[in-house]
């Protein structure tokens, strides 16, 4: 424990400045606001990533890129008492919210804290396991991150996450930037493998990222779900708000209006009893420690950064 507590010192890294303050301005605050929505949207594919994880009793487990705090709460559940839990983000807003929710007493201690999992000092050898739901897409070097978080666990621990796949294949994104894009400036394509939702969309590169930062056994299994269960105005609410478009329409906020209205009437053909459902694609990541501690092994020949 000494151990971890001498390393666990709060540092954000220069070089992933931009998501610092992307997720301390009005992505974060925007997150924090709609956090219940987004919870029970996200919800069933975080699972899966639990399943995958497979928590235990007594164990102490990272989560990255815990964001309002659903995933770490219920880790500290899993692990119990004799556990522990540490949950770190760079966005102060989101970390406000998960430190104000209950906790049930006879979870594992459970500290928030806030630092950059890609150059932040994790401790080293201090975990069992790591975890993230749709946290770990967002860094400016993810070899460098994961590399962070490999030191940071055991000889014998593992990792597992859910991230998205490609755009096209995740409909309740999808569908509404249809929806609006004849009202939106064109934008230049995006950079694939830039920092955002679907940097890891490739999963021969995330299956490279994850063995140049030293882990082995990597599975990567996709899993399709439907999510949802909003009324129609809170589904348009959330699409204006979140996600791609929402990015848009941060920089054009005139066009909400019309916007609002073209996802409404998209969203309106995937009413179920009331609430919209659409498809999620996501893959289902694990792996575990492998090779010697240290640094990381060089990235091998021909593969992706």
């Amino acid at each position: 424990m000494a151990r971890y507590h001498r390393q666990m010192n709060t540092i954000t890294s220069a070089d992933n400045s931009e998501q610092v303050a992307y997720w301390n301005a009005v992505a974060g605050l925007t997150w924090a606001r709609l956090q219940r929505e987004l919870d029970q949207q996200i919800d069933p594919l975080g699972r899966a990533a639990l399943t995958r994880l497979d928590p235990r009793v007594g164990e102490w487990i990272l989560d990255v890129g815990c964001g309002c705090g659903q995933t770490s709460l219920e880790l500290a559940e899993r692990v119990g008492e004799r556990g522990r839990v540490v949950a770190v983000d760079i966005s102060r807003p989101m970390l406000e919210v998960a430190r104000a929710r209950p906790s049930d007493a006879r979870s594992a201690p459970l500290e928030f804290r806030e630092v950059d999992a890609q150059t932040g000092a994790l401790g080293m050898e201090c975990f069992d396991a790591a975890f993230s739901r749709f946290g770990v897409m967002f860094f400016t070097d993810p070899r460098a991150a994961f590399a962070n978080i490999r030191r940071a666990l055991k000889p014998n621990g593992r990792i597992a996450f859910v991230c998205w796949r490609a755009l096209a294949e995740n409909a309740w994104m999808r569908v509404p930037l249809e929806a609006a894009r004849a009202l939106l400036p064109p934008i230049a394509p995006a950079d694939p493998t830039a920092p955002g939702p679907f940097a890891f969309a490739d999963p021969q590169r995330v299956h490279g990222i994850l063995e140049s930062a030293g882990f082995a056994d990597v599975s990567i299994e996709p899993l399709d779900l439907d999510i949802g269960g909003t009324p129609l105005d809170a589904a348009v609410n959330l699409a204006c708000r979140l996600g791609p478009l929402g990015s848009q329409l941060r920089e054009q906020p005139q066009c909400l209006p019309a916007v609002a209205d073209a996802v409404k009437n998209a969203l309106g053909a995937h009413l179920r009893d009331g609430e919209v459902w659409m498809g999620a694609a996501v893959w289902v990541v694990g792996a575990n420690v492998g090779g010697a501690r240290g640094d990381a092994p060089q990235p091998a020949a021909g593969r992706d950064s």
